[in-house]
């Protein structure tokens, strides 16, 4: 009986009990998890993982307690973190990495201090590693950079404060391609080592295949070059493992079945799998080291389903000896990288466009839900403002604060929720977040401005505190507290924030009910001062908004805005004071603006401009604007005109549609106006605008303010009609005759700018199937183009997605409606609606963008102030005042710098903080990249002494830009790597270090430095 028993087990195969006695037959194996790396052998990196969206189909709560499972079942990523840990415990052998810290901090604050003791011994022996470490995945096409800098500093501080850990790699494995800022910024500036990704254009990944270039030195930066180069690892095919691997419950995968006492014994040929696919690995890849990414989306519910094979797998490959398995990180991949001595390819530029086949190009994504990253923007900027005048009040940790502002502003940087790819209900929390962290935010700002303006000699006195209102609807033009009817005797008392470190000389408009007002400065001098006409589409936006988003009826008493010019000190404000005008023909008013119509088919031209900038539209609404400026001598045509192309349905032979992610175009159409439309001419002393409706759905406002050399084009676009069955993606171009050689530049993330070139990439030969789509590039700053005499160049209030498919020609897509999902896993259209009670009808939106038209080497200057100003708008508060109730003069005007003193035209100050620890956090940058321009691309510096005006420092010290380690220590350690080809790359200077005698802080162009700045006896008020 036993010989036939052995014989047909001999039969099918499992040959390794001919030689057992059935007395020793196993029943317990201990598997050998102790692997290291091996000389000689391919060592395959085991990098057990799981990929976490905080937020996507379902909110970023319903992910993490597995709530709203009829759209996701199974997923659950408490149930993840609790798996992992246990099976993490059970072997001192294993290892994962986990990386979005907004799940981690939900878990970690739920667990008992037992389990945050074994949690934290699993982090200091390297079981558990945190990479990335920042709050969210971020996206890297719509994201600024200061954003981006922010949310992964939250997620850095929690791992510092909690863990005492530095992440060292970045871990950007599902964003739909990747941005230079990225690669030198948000990675080597951080002092990470490495960074590992998975989403590459198609045709980049077969010819990096073909030539064992997956892994490379990137240089993101051209100003920064070799200083802040990044070893970049592009995974084979995704960020899941070989097929065949994936042990997650429901998954199909063959487990190892190593008991002889059950069917199905697999090991050898499991061990075969294993083995020929390290060796297909290994044939794309430099060195004998691979790198097996062992998880996938929400995996790890059951984390040893996953755990038992890996051992399993480790204990029986190494057994066989042809390869090498064992339990690694990124970072010991890194290490044994750095360690192998090979010389890599070097990368400049970026990863944009992505592709996945022919006739997807994700560019769609730069444009979607264009209201949503307004918001984000406009929020951004806010926080900005919010932590500076929380430093100048002084941080009270009893009052309002900026905190959920910060963590909402942190989620929405997320690769599916800021890039508009998730699901609308998802996009509706994200915002609620939002708002309701400005809700909190707002206190703070109201607060911290009454403090600053009560008197120095009584600091204290609650008899004379300001109560404020702020009008976060000010663009559609809903803001109570200025739309209120003065009485007279009364004023509205208007405090004007700057929050950039430059005296700024701006106009402000706001709403009001009443065409005869002053306006007068806090040296009771009146300012010159205009009225405009609201218009009839800024009304009805007014009216349906707020009831949508408010739940009120709009007040219909704010027919005008009135504008004026204010002069804000830098890192302060001023005050102006609006009342109604005296009866008295001798009392001074704002001057009425004229208003007059203009048919399309007059012959006169009509000019708009009073100073240097004039625009000169010619007979033919839209199809021909002269551009002129006295100041330059420059004098161009420059056409804007609107269009829209309509998104592919997918019924033809590849069914890939247009949608949330992808943009393929079918047809291309322009918005032609109707013949007998009007330009309706606005005209005063401070401001000039043309307004334009172009069809139904369409209109725009050209405006030039006086002193300024550039125009604003002030668009609205909704709600999109799709009754015809056709979605739509809604274009605005600016066209000229420039020969721009087929070249265009466009920002990365808001740094710097990048070379374009229509139809081509640097890095292989492009085979072009979506010549629209395959030339689309994020925006966040904005873009331009040039010829040998000018340039042109154009600024935006928010990520778009911007081309230039004709020389001359700058192209923007401004908000897109379409009708069909583009099969990319969020399985929603993107169909964007906003909903009264009464009906529903397609989001309009309202934005702007600026353009300028300057000689040849003129515009970088205009690119970067102004695009600061469009970042860091000023700041208005209002309070309603009786004129005489002070009692005592109050600080009508502040400054947090010495009042002689500002920063250098060059120079940023990107975040200004005061911590918990009573430590401030500060950043500077550098706005200019090398040889953009002849005086602003050089080094830089700013006197700390005179930015800290009235108090004393006792320290500072220079940290990573996420400010979780020291500058120099992290410069001590970075890893050096080789690069093919001779290194005849000039040595970047950078800023010296800081003097602690004179405390002067030099910048080289495109650096940013952090620095942890202490005060003696810190002046902070409770109050």
């Amino acid at each position: 009986m036993e010989r036939r028993w052995f014989l047909f087990l001999a039969f099918l195969g499992c040959s390794c009990l001919l030689s057992l006695p059935q007395s020793v037959l196993p029943s317990y194996i201990a598997y050998n998890t102790t692997a290291g790396i091996v000389p000689g052998k391919i060592n395959v990196h085991l990098v057990p993982h799981t990929h976490d969206d905080v937020g996507w189909l379902k909110t970023v709560d319903q992910y993490f307690v597995g709530a709203n499972n009829s759209i996701r079942g199974l997923v659950c990523v408490q149930n993840v973190l609790d798996s992992v840990v246990s099976a993490l415990l059970d072997d001192p052998n294993r290892k994962f990495i986990y990386v979005e810290m907004a799940f981690f901090q939900r878990w970690w604050r739920q667990q008992s201090p037992v389990k945050m003791k074994r949690v934290k011994e699993l982090v200091k022996n390297g079981q558990l590693e945190f990479i990335n470490g920042g709050m969210c995945m971020h996206d890297e096409a719509t994201s600024h950079y200061i954003d981006l800098i922010d949310q992964t500093t939250l997620g850095h501080r929690f791992i510092k404060d909690v863990f005492n850990q530095v992440p060292r790699v970045g871990w950007q494995i599902d964003p739909f391609g990747h941005s230079a800022a990225q690669a030198y910024l948000l990675g080597a500036e951080l002092g990470f080592d490495s960074l590992f990704f998975a989403r590459i254009d198609y045709q980049d990944r077969a010819k990096r295949l073909k030539d064992k270039t997956l892994e490379v030195i990137w240089r993101g930066s051209k100003s920064l070059g070799a200083s802040s180069q990044i070893f970049t690892g592009i995974f084979p095919k995704h960020y899941d493992p070989p097929d065949g691997f994936v042990f997650e419950l429901n998954d199909v995968a063959p487990p190892i079945q190593d008991d002889i006492l059950m069917f199905d014994y697999n090991v050898k040929q499991r061990v075969d799998d294993f083995v020929a696919a390290a060796m297909a690995q290994a044939n794309v890849t430099r060195t004998n080291h691979i790198m097996w990414t062992m998880g996938s989306d929400f995996k790890y519910q059951y984390a040893v389903s996953w755990f038992r094979q890996m051992d399993k797998f480790i204990h029986y490959v190494n057994m066989d000896g042809r390869v090498n398995a064992l339990y690694s990180t990124p970072s010991m991949y890194t290490d044994a990288k750095n360690a192998a001595n090979e010389q890599w390819p070097v990368k400049t530029d970026d990863f944009f466009p992505y592709a996945d086949h022919p006739n997807a190009y994700w560019t769609g994504y730069f444009t979607s839900r264009p209201a949503l990253k307004g918001y984000v923007r406009f929020m951004s900027a806010y926080y900005m403002v919010a932590r500076q005048l929380e430093f100048y009040k002084g941080r009270n940790s009893a009052g309002p604060n900026t905190d959920a502002l910060a963590d909402a502003l942190a989620l929405i940087q997320h690769h599916d929720a800021i890039s508009g790819t998730e699901r609308r209900h998802v996009a509706a929390d994200y915002a609620l977040r939002i708002s309701l962290g400005y809700l909190e935010a707002e206190k703070l700002v109201a607060s911290a401005l009454s403090f600053l303006l009560k008197p120095k000699e009584e600091p204290k006195s609650p008899d004379i505190s300001v109560t404020f209102e702020q009008c976060p609807l000010l663009n559609i033009s809903h803001c109570p507290p200025s739309e209120t009817a003065l009485s007279q005797g009364k004023s509205l008392m208007v405090v004007v924030y700057n929050p950039l470190g430059w005296e700024r000389e701006d106009v402000i408009r706001i709403p009001v009910s009443n065409n005869k007002v002053v306006v007068r400065d806090s040296g009771e001098k009146e300012v010159e001062s205009q009225i405009l006409p609201v218009s009839t589409i800024s009304s009805r936006l007014k009216q349906l908004y707020v009831k949508a988003y408010l739940g009120i009826s709009a007040s219909e008493s704010s027919m005008y805005w009135l504008a004026f010019p204010v002069s804000v000190p830098p890192l302060g404000f001023g005050t102006y004071f609006i009342s109604i005008a005296s009866k008295t023909d001798e009392e001074p008013s704002s001057i009425i603006s004229t208003v007059s119509n203009s048919n399309e088919n007059a012959s006169d031209p009509v000019e708009i401009g009073q100073g240097n900038l004039k625009l000169l539209y010619h007979p033919g609404v839209g199809k021909r604007t002269q551009y002129f400026n006295s100041q330059t001598m420059v004098k161009v045509d420059a056409m804007l005109s609107y269009g829209y192309y309509s998104g592919n349905d997918g019924t033809d032979k590849d069914p890939q549609a247009s949608g949330a992610y992808v943009f393929r175009p079918n047809n291309t159409y322009t918005i032609k106006t109707d013949d007998q439309a009007y330009l309706t001419v606005v005209r005063g002393p401070i401001i000039e605008e043309v307004h334009q409706q172009l069809n139904s759905w369409i209109s725009q406002i050209t405006r030039i303010y006086r002193g300024k050399d550039h125009a604003e084009v002030e668009y609205t676009i909704g709600p999109i009609p799709i009754d015809d069955g056709i979605g739509k993606e809604v274009i605005s171009k600016i066209t000229t005759s420039l020969k721009t050689n087929a070249t265009f530049y466009t920002d990365s993330n808001g740094r710097d700018f990048i070379k374009r070139i229509r139809n081509y990439r640097n890095d292989w030969e492009l085979e072009v199937n979506q010549p629209i789509a395959g030339n689309y590039y994020p925006v966040n700053l904005g873009m331009f183009v040039e010829d040998d005499t000018m340039e042109l160049s154009v600024l935006v209030d928010r990520s778009v997605g911007g081309t230039s498919l004709i020389d001359g020609q700058i192209e923007l897509m401004l908000h897109r409606r379409l009708i069909h999902d583009d099969l990319r896993g969020v399985g929603e259209v993107l169909n964007e609606t906003v909903c009264v009670p009464e009906k529903c009808e397609g989001l309009t939106i309202q934005g702007k963008y600026y353009f300028r038209i300057d000689p040849k080497g003129g515009g970088a200057r205009w690119r970067r102030t102004v695009g600061q100003e469009i970042y860091s708008p000023l700041l208005l508060a209002f309070s309603e005042q009786d004129g005489d109730g002070w009692l005592a003069p109050p600080v009508m005007n502040f400054t947090g710098m010495d009042p002689s003193y500002s920063l250098p035209g060059n120079i940023a100050l990107i975040t200004l903080q005061e911590l918990k620890n009573s430590k401030v956090l500060l950043r500077l940058a550098h706005l200019y990249e090398v040889e953009e321009d002849k005086e602003y691309s050089t080094m830089s510096s700013v006197e700390l002494k005179k930015l800290f005006f009235g108090r004393k420092i006792s320290e500072v010290t220079e940290m990573s830009l996420s400010a979780n380690q020291e500058r120099y220590a992290m410069e001590k350690r970075k890893l050096k790597w080789k690069v093919e080809g001779a290194s005849d790359e000039p040595e970047m200077k950078r800023g010296r270090p800081v003097d602690p005698a004179d405390m002067v802080v030099e910048l080289a162009p495109m650096e940013i430095r952090t620095f942890l700045v202490g005060f003696h006896y810190p002046q902070i008020y409770d109050f």
